[in-house]
This record gives structure tokens, C-alpha cells and sequence, in this order.
């Protein structure tokens, strides 16, 4: 038999980030004591609001099975003394497991020599009714909060003061007692709308009950209501609300039901950035941007936001003033940081971030913002000359990637930076291209997030997070564990999400991520003394992170190790090469595997091809040397150009119709490769080794699965 199970526990009102992380961990921690006391179940769902987190168990079960196990113990010889008789390990072993001395055995466990002790321990199901008071309380203790508090006289902690508990097994209330609260089943309406206790009479009726009394349990739901309400509002508006839903994933946590409301702002703010106003509306007020739908002005902000109230508004008009008047007086404070950065240069911030120290460990000749940005300038200066960028934008850019830092408004709103890094280039006579690299030079803003657009913006981000990643490493700061407080990882990943992104577009660029390292090192010159064991660290910190990146875009393994260990250099030649190593025919492993194989084995005994291949020492004109030789030189401008131009499987296409000459070769010519003549040795070797050379660019084929 089994029963629904619904818990909840009402409280003052928890915050949305709290929250947030609360109803994500939550299934997984119930599901984990609910598996620990054995009890099974048809599924968990989590729901709450500010007041409240509940939690509904689907069809529990109303008994633990019966548990009979055996428990392997020690060796026999370390439980049992000569004369039979149990020693104190083998006591111990018994009382720890509760089971009666003479019941254990001895005899031979699978998987280990000699024998063991084994004791079997039978252990009755026990009725779930009486297990869920300290589960449920166990559940409530166990939940993870940033920050707790007491209260009252109390030593129970939660995020905020428990008010009430809910807790029904099957229709019935579960004798709970926890955090000086007794469990019934009167849960609680609307603080405003229907402030009252509401009775609840079974964990079905739970969502329900609760709606009637204007509480959206469900996280889902309200998120859909919210959704409505926006549409709503642009419905009567004719505007269209900008999609946020990082911020939507916040306001659904910020009420139990939401209203929409629409306000507005005095238009003479837009003159400012669009980017500062809708930072401060969804930073400090939680406001939705609005923009024009059509027109000219289509996809301009407009002078209106969307806000949730919590309740129903009985006077919207009244609502409407309130946040106009507070938004007018943050809006005021960015107009004025905005006019009065104006009045300073780019040049003037550098020199006030000069001496800002970026991190100490560099030392006092590499440490501050200023040392690193006459880095970038150097690095970006010379990479430019290999790739196909405005390098005079690129160089200013470098110059000024990190001025806008000291600006009154990204102190404001540090996620602007870049952003208005960009406007106070335009604002300041840069080039265009300047403002938009020194935007994009912060791009990606994540895994997954837009890398930038431009050439110019890319080689200064992979400038920036380079220079950062080689002093780190170069001066022993790597991550250790799952620890990186410098975000290394993060700028690892970036740099290669561009390399990708670049490479495949197939541009003239500084692929070699070996030689941007390299390049990043020199930059320092002598200030620090960079440690080549902590470069080499770099690169394989790279490796691993590039094969995490594959895999995870769905790339077979195998083949991205495969393809990483020939060079991973060239983050988007690696992904090809990758992609085209999942898909090697059978009979092209197998010729390069007979080639490959014999290369190695002369090597192990210090045999070297000759130089060149003389095919006057071939046994005749047309015999299985010759055979094979005219099969692939016919082919090989087809091979070259195939790499060059990353076409793999037309690689594979050449050597798998000269596979027959391989095999006839090996099988049938009367070929002694490891002919005791060392001319002739040598030479077939040469042969083999002209073959085997260009298809190890791409990858040792021999490590695939499958390969024959």
C-alpha cells in the first residue's frame, strides 16, 4: 500500500536567490533520505513561495521492505583465534552489525582469497508513519542556506523564522515536532489578499486549496502567470516587453501572485545609455525594459517598464506614481555619474588604475592594471601582424580595454564594464572598431555566451586572458582541485571558445595556441621569472579543457583523444580532426595499422628509413613496391590538399584505395620489409614512412576503438 505525503514548512518571507537555490536542492536531498530509510515512491515534487517550501511525495510507500543482507568481515584468521573462539575483532564486527556472535560463519568471498567472516543481518520493515517524524525533521535540518538564523529562545536555525508546519501522510497529520512547532494541517493564505488559515485535507488538495486563497505554489505556475501578465502589458501598451529571463527567474520568487503593473519614466532620460537605465531598473528594482514594437524607434527602449506586484492593486494609478518617483531618483543618479564621467578621458582613467595592483604574486614590475595593459598593448601589437585585423584599432583598444573600470558608473554597475567602455570610446573620438573591441574584448561572458564578433575584439580577449593565465601559471597560482578563485578555468575556456569560433570561419589568424603562449611569456620580459615547467602546466591545463569542450559538444571521446595527442595547437583543426577520427573506415585502420605497426616495431630497434626513396631499388618495375608507390604518388596532391583544406574524409578516401596495394604489399609482393639487405630495408621503409607521415597528421588511427 501507499500514501501521498505533503510537508511544508511556512516561514517569513525567504529570499529569491535563496529560494532559487533551495528548490533546486531540495528533490535530490529528499530523494537521498527517502532512499537511506528504504522507502520506496512514485516520484518528488518541490513547490514553494517567500512564505513557504512544500514538498509533495507521489504514492510512498506505507512499510519498509524487510532488509537481509550479508555483511563481509574480516579475514577468518583475524576473527577466530586458534581454539575457535572469537577474538575482539571479531567481536566488534558482531556488535557493530547487531548480530548474535554465533551466528556468523566463515567461508570464501568472491573476488578475495582465503576466508572471511560473514554475518547476515535480517532487519524488519518498519511502518513509514512512525519513521516520518524524524525524517521530515531530518529534511528540515538538512536544507543548505548561505545564511541561517535563530530566533526566540530557539537553537533550531533555518533562513527565516519557522511560522508554521504542514505535514500529512495520506490525509492524516504526522505527529511532528520541530523548531518549537507542532505539524497540523492549517497552511496560510495571501499575507494581504486572504490572511487567514487555510485547512488542508490531503497532499492532492494541497495546490489547490492554496490558490483559492491567492498563493501560487508552484514556481512553474506563477512563472507562467508572469509570462501572462507581461503580454498583458503589451497588449495595452503596444510595447514589447525585452526578454530577461534571468531576471523573470528572480521575480516569481519575489510574490506569491503576481500583478503586473506598467510605469513610466521621463523620457528626457534617454538621452543617457540604454544600457544604464535598464541596469538600474532590473538591478535595483526589479523592473522589465520595454521597447518600441514598430516604427522607427522598433526595438529602441521606450520611456515605460513592467513591474510584479504582489497583490492585487487596487489603485494602479497610486502604484504607477510610487515607482516612477523612485525610479526618476535612481535615474537621476546615473545621468549624473554619466555626465560627470564625460568630463574625464580614457587616459586620465589608466593613469588613476596605473597603480591599481592586479595581483600581487606578479611582483612589483607586473602586478598592477597598468603593467598589464602595457602588456596587452606589446602581445596585442604582435599578434596582429599575423592576422587579419585593423591592428591600429586593435592596439588602442588593447590600450583602453580597462579605463572604463574606473568610471563612475561601471562602479556603479560593474557588469556594464566594456559595455560602457564602448560608449565613452564613441564618445571620446575613438573609431568605431575601438569601442566595440574594447566591448567585445570581455566576450564570452561564459560557457556557451557569444564570443566576440569582430577580429579586433577577439585578439584582445584572447590577449586579456592570456596574459592573466601565463602570469598565474608562470608564478605557481594554478587551480588546485575544484578551488579557482581566479577564474582560470573560466578564462581557459574563453580563450579556446574564440580559437573555435575564429578557426572556423576560416580566417587569416594566429591559430597556434603554443606560439600565443609563448608570445604572452615574452611580454613580461624580466619583471617575473617564468617557470617553463609552469608553461607546460598551461598548455595541458588547455588540453584538458578543450577535450571537456568536445566531448561535451558531442564529440566521441576516443576520437578527441586521439586527435588532441597528434597537436592541440589549433583548437578547431583538433574539433575536425575529431569529428572525422569518430568516423574512420575499418579497412583504413587497417591498412594504417600494418604500416604503422612495422614503422614502430624498426624504431624500437634503432632502425631508421632512408631519406628518400630511391626506386631503383625497388625488386622490379611493376612488382609490389613499385605497385604501391605509383598508388600513392598518383594520389598524394589529392592528400595534400585534402589536409590543407581540412577535407579528412577524402584522406581516408586515398588510403583506403591504396589499401589494396598495402596489402598485397604485405601479403602477396614477397616483400621483405626487414630485408637483411640494408639498402633495401631502408628504402621500403622510406616507402612506408611516406605514407604513414601525412596521416598522422591528423591522427595515430591505431587508438581508435575497433581498429582491426
Amino acid at each position: 500500500m501507499s500514501s501521498d505525503l505533503l510537508f511544508e514548512i511556512g516561514c517569513e518571507e525567504i529570499p529569491a536567490t535563496m529560494l532559487t537555490r533551495a528548490l533546486a536542492e531540495l528533490p535530490g536531498l529528499v530523494e537521498t533520505r527517502l532512499a537511506g530509510a528504504r522507502l520506496a515512491h512514485g516520484g518528488v515534487r518541490v513547490l514553494g513561495t517567500p512564505r513557504r517550501l512544500a514538498m509533495i511525495v507521489d504514492q510512498l510507500a506505507d512499510r519498509q521492505p524487510d532488509l537481509n543482507e550479508e555483511i563481509v568481515g574480516p579475514p577468518a584468521g583475524a576473527a577466530f583465534a586458534a581454539d575457535g573462539t572469537l577474538t575482539k575483532a571479531g567481536q566488534g564486527f558482531a556488535a557493530k552489525n547487531g548480530v548474535d556472535p554465533a551466528a556468523l560463519t566463515r567461508r570464501e568471498v568472491a573476488g578475495k582469497k582465503g576466508q572471511y567472516v560473514v554475518a547476515v543481518r535480517s532487519v524488519a520493515g518498519q511502518d513509514t508513519r512512525g519513521l516520518l517524524p524524524e525524517l521530515l525533521a531530518d529534511v528540515a535540518r538538512s536544507i543548505t542556506w548561505q545564511k541561517s538564523q535563530r530566533w526566540g529562545w530557539s537553537e533550531t536555525t533555518f533562513v527565516r523564522p519557522v511560522q508554521w508546519l504542514v505535514a500529512l501522510f495520506g490525509g492524516e497529520i504526522v505527529p511532528l515536532t520541530w523548531a518549537g512547532l507542532t505539524a497540523g494541517r492549517e497552511s496560510r493564505g495571501h499575507r494581504f489578499l486572504h490572511n487567514q488559515p487555510v485547512e488542508i485535507s490531503s497532499a492532492a488538495a494541497y495546490v489547490d486549496a492554496l490558490a483559492k486563497v491567492h498563493v501560487i505554489v508552484d514556481p512553474e505556475a506563477r512563472r507562467a502567470r508572469v509570462r501572462d501578465e507581461l503580454a498583458r502589458l503589451e497588449r495595452e501598451t503596444g510595447l514589447r516587453v525585452r526578454p530577461d529571463e534571468p531576471l523573470l527567474g528572480e521575480v516569481i520568487h519575489l510574490g506569491e501572485y503576481p500583478v503586473g503593473i506598467c510605469g513610466e519614466f521621463d523620457p528626457a532620460f534617454l538621452e543617457v545609455p540604454e544600457e544604464i537605465i535598464v541596469a538600474e531598473m532590473r538591478t535595483h528594482q526589479r523592473y522589465f525594459a520595454m521597447e518600441d514594437r514598430d516604427g522607427p524607434r522598433a526595438g529602441k527602449l521606450a520611456h515605460k517598464f513592467a513591474t510584479m506586484m504582489a497583490t492585487i492593486v487596487k489603485d494602479p494609478a497610486v502604484v504607477q506614481r510610487g515607482n516612477a518617483f523612485v525610479i526618476a531618483s535612481r535615474l537621476s543618479d546615473a545621468k549624473f555619474f554619466f555626465s560627470e564621467d564625460k568630463k574625464k578621458s580614457f587616459e586620465q582613467w589608466n593613469d588613476k588604475l596605473a597603480k591599481v595592483v592586479f595581483q600581487a604574486k606578479l611582483g612589483d614590475r607586473a602586478k598592477t592594471i597598468g603593467h598589464k595593459i602595457a602588456r596587452l598593448e606589446t602581445l596585442v601589437e604582435a599578434l596582429a601582424q599575423s592576422a587579419e585585423v585593423d591592428a591600429a584599432a586593435a592596439r588602442r583598444a588593447a590600450r583602453f580595454c580597462k579605463s572604463d573600470l574606473a568610471s563612475s558608473v561601471v562602479g556603479e554597475f560593474p557588469e556594464l564594464q566594456g559595455v560602457m567602455g564602448r560608449h565613452y570610446a564613441g564618445y571620446f573620438g575613438e573609431a568605431e572598431r575601438v569601442g566595440v573591441a574594447i566591448d567585445e574584448h570581455y566576450w564570452p561572458k561564459g560557457q556557451g555566451a557569444a564570443p566576440p564578433a569582430t577580429a579586433e575584439g577577439a585578439l584582445v580577449a584572447i590577449a586579456d586572458r592570456l596574459d592573466t593565465l601565463v602570469g598565474c601559471f608562470a608564478t605557481g597560482l594554478q587551480p588546485t582541485g575544484s578551488a579557482d578563485p581566479l577564474g582560470l578555468r573560466r578564462a581557459a575556456i574563453g580563450v579556446l571558445g574564440i580559437m573555435l569560433d575564429r578557426g572556423d570561419r576560416r580566417e587569416r589568424w594566429p591559430y597556434n595556441l603554443d606560439s600565443m603562449i609563448e608570445a604572452s611569456a615574452s611580454t613580461y620580459g624580466d619583471a617575473i621569472a617564468i617557470d617553463p615547467a609552469g608553461l607546460d602546466q598551461l598548455r595541458e591545463f588547455f588540453r584538458t579543457r578543450l577535450r571537456g569542450l568536445l566531448v561535451e559538444q558531442g564529440i566521441d571521446a576516443q576520437a578527441v583523444d586521439v586527435a588532441i595527442g597528434i597537436g592541440a595547437s589549433n583548437p578547431s583543426d583538433v574539433r575536425v580532426r575529431a569529428g572525422h577520427l569518430a568516423n574512420v573506415p575499418p579497412d583504413v585502420r587497417a591498412a594504417f595499422k600494418r604500416i604503422a605497426n612495422i614503422l614502430d616495431d624498426a624504431k624500437a630497434k634503432g632502425i631508421a628509413p632512408a631519406h628518400g626513396i630511391d626506386i631503383n631499388l625497388f625488386i622490379s618495375k611493376d612488382g609490389a613496391e613499385a605497385r604501391l608507390w605509383e598508388a600513392y604518388r598518383s594520389r598524394r596532391d589529392r592528400l595534400e590538399d585534402g589536409l590543407s583544406k581540412r577535407q579528412y574524409d577524402e584522406c581516408f578516401k586515398v588510403l583506403a584505395e591504396i589499401g589494396p596495394d598495402v596489402a598485397a604489399f604485405f601479403d602477396k609482393g614477397g616483400v621483405m620489409v626487414m630485408d637483411p639487405d640494408p639498402k633495401l630495408r631502408d628504402n621500403r621503409l622510406a616507402l612506408l614512412n611516406e605514407i604513414h607521415r601525412p596521416f598522422m597528421k591528423i591522427g595515430d588511427f591505431r587508438k581508435l576503438g575497433g581498429a582491426s
